[in-house]
C-alpha cells in the first residue's frame, strides 16, 4: 500500500480489482443464452422510489427485449434482502450502496460475499425531524425558513445542548440499516454540525415505510431515508425536511444491484443481458417525459403503494418541506444515467469504507481496502457495455473536489490518504471496532 495512510497508489489500484481489459467498444445485447429461452432472474426489492429502474425494466418490457424474465419480489427490510440473497432465494437484489462493501469486509450478523456491477442511481434520500422539533430549533437559534442542511445541523446542535443542561431525553433518530448511505449521511450531517452521533442523539433502526408512522407516534425525532417516505411525512404534517443528499454530497451512490460472484461468475451472458437491460431502462426513466408512467407504475400496490401525486413530485425534485407550504425544488434529486450514475466506481466503495472506519465499524488496513473496492464491479459493467459505457475518468478519483459535487463540510476524499483523511474529522467515533456493529 501507499506509504502516506492505507491508501491505494496508482501501482496498486490492479491489485485491488480484477479487471477485465478487453476493448469491445459499445455492444449491443448480448448473445441468445444457450437454449433456455428468457432467463428467469429472481430480484429483491424494498419499496423505494430508487428501485425505479429494476421496476422500469420489468414493467416496460426492457429486461424481456433482452432475454430476461425478471421476477420481482418486494421485501421489508435490508436485513431480509441481504439474507435470502445469500441463502440464494433471489439471483440479485435491491441493495444499499454500502451492503456489498460491508459484505466483502465481513461485517454484519450474517456477512455472504456480495458484489455490485451496477448503480441503480444517485440521489432519493433526505432527512426529516418531527414538526416539534424543528420548531424548537428555529426558537433556540432564530432559524430561518430558508436555512440551509449545514444551517439546521447546527440549529440542532444547539437543541441538543439546550436539553443536556435540562436533563431532557435525548433525541432518538433512525435509519434504515447499519450499513447504509443513510446512517453515514445522517452521521455525516450530525457531525458537520457539531454533533457527535454515539453521544449526543440514539440512533435506531426503523425500516423505509415504517418511518412516517413511527414519526408520527412519538417513537422518533426524525429520519433519514428514501423517497417517497420524507415527503410522506412533511404532507403529514408530522415532520420538516432539513437536508437532502444532494446537500451532503450529490454523487454519492444510493442504491445497487447486489449479486453473489459466484452467481455471476457462472452466468456471464446473463449478468451482461440484465446489465444492458437496466442501461436502457435507466436511460428511460431519466426522460421527463416518461415521469407519469413511471410514477403511476411505482404507485401500484405491487411496488411502493404511495400515492401517486407525491411519486411525480418526488421524481421532479418538488418538495412539500412541511404542510404549512414551504417548498423546494432540488434539480436532478433522482440521477438515474446521467453523469455515468450507474457505473460501479471503486473509488466511490473506498469512501464507503472510510466512513466504515470513521465510525468504528471497521479497521483500517490495506486489506481491508482492497476487499472493499472489490466489491465494485466495473469489468462487468463494460464487459456488458463498452468503454461508450464507462466515464473517461479513472476507476480510483479523488471524490468531492469537482463543482456541483462538494462535501458539505468541505472535505476531499482521496482514497490514496484514507488515514489522513479519517483522522481530519473533528467528530469521530473512538469505539472498539464491533463485527456486528449494532446490526438487525
Amino acid at each position: 500500500m501507499a506509504d502516506e495512510g492505507h491508501g491505494l497508489s496508482p501501482e496498486e489500484t490492479g491489485m485491488v480489482m480484477t479487471m477485465n481489459d478487453s476493448r469491445t467498444g459499445a455492444l449491443a445485447a448480448p448473445p441468445r443464452i444457450g437454449g433456455e429461452g428468457a432467463r428467469v432472474v429472481r430480484a429483491g426489492f424494498i419499496p423505494l422510489v430508487d428501485a425505479s429502474v429494476l421496476i422500469a425494466a420489468a414493467e416496460f418490457g426492457f429486461a424481456e427485449r433482452n432475454g430476461i424474465k425478471l421476477d420481482l419480489v418486494k421485501d421489508v427490510s435490508w436485513a431480509n434482502v441481504r439474507d435470502r440473497l445469500a441463502f440464494r432465494q433471489f439471483d440479485i437484489a435491491h441493495m444499499l450502496s454500502p451492503m456489498p462493501v460491508a459484505s466483502m469486509l465481513g461485517l454484519g450478523s450474517n456477512p455472504s460475499p456480495t458484489i455490485t456491477p451496477f448503480s441503480l442511481g444517485c440521489g432519493g434520500n433526505a432527512i426529516t425531524l418531527s414538526t416539534r422539533l424543528f420548531e424548537r430549533m428555529m426558537a433556540t437559534a432564530g432559524l430561518p425558513e430558508t436555512a440551509s442542511a449545514l444551517e439546521n445541523a447546527r440549529a440542532l446542535a444547539l437543541v441538543i445542548a439546550d436539553m443536556k443542561a435540562r436533563g431532557e431525553t435525548l433525541p432518538t433518530l433512525a435509519m434504515t440499516y447499519p450499513f447504509s448511505s443513510h446512517n453515514y449521511e445522517f452521521r455525516y450531517w450530525l457531525a458537520a454540525g457539531g454533533i457527535d452521533p454515539d453521544c449526543d442523539v440514539r440512533l435506531v433502526v426503523v425500516p423505509p415505510p415504517l418511518t412516517s408512522d413511527a414519526l408520527a407516534a412519538g417513537a422518533i425525532d426524525g429520519f433519514c431515508v428514501g423517497a417517497p417516505w420524507n415527503m410522506v411525512a412533511s404532507e403529514r404534517g408530522v415532520g420538516r425536511i432539513v437536508a437532502a443528499k444532494q446537500d451532503i454530497w450529490p454523487s454519492a451512490p444510493e442504491k445497487v444491484v447486489g449479486m453473489r460472484p459466484d452467481w455471476a461468475e457462472a452466468h456471464p451472458e446473463t449478468v451482461s443481458r440484465l446489465i444492458v437491460a437496466l442501461d436502457e431502462a435507466a436511460r428511460w426513466c431519466d426522460r421527463v417525459d416518461n415521469h407519469d408512467a413511471l410514477a403511476d407504475a411505482l404507485a401500484d400496490p405491487r411496488y411502493i403503494a404511495a400515492p401517486v401525486q407525491i411519486i411525480r413530485h418526488v421524481l421532479a425534485g418538488e418538495f412539500n418541506l412541511d404542510a404549512k407550504g414551504h417548498r423546494r425544488v432540488i434539480d436532478d434529486y433522482f440521477l438515474f444515467h446521467g453523469g455515468f450514475a450507474n457505473y460501479p466506481r471503486p473509488s466511490q466503495a473506498l469512501w464507503i469504507y472510510s466512513q466504515m472506519v470513521r465510525w468504528g465499524q471497521a479497521d483500517l488496513t490495506p486489506d481491508n481496502a482492497r476487499a472493499a473496492a472489490s466489491a465494485y464491479r466495473p469489468d462487468l459493467y463494460r464487459a456488458a457495455l463498452g468503454d461508450a459505457g464507462a466515464p473517461p475518468d479513472a476507476d480510483f478519483r479523488v471524490e468531492g473536489d469537482r463543482d456541483g459535487d462538494r462535501f458539505m463540510d468541505g472535505h476531499v476524499f482521496n482514497a490514496a490518504r484514507l488515514e489522513a483523511y479519517v483522522a481530519g474529522f473533528a467528530v469521530r467515533s473512538t469505539r472498539t471496532v464491533s463485527r456486528e456493529a449494532g446490526e438487525t
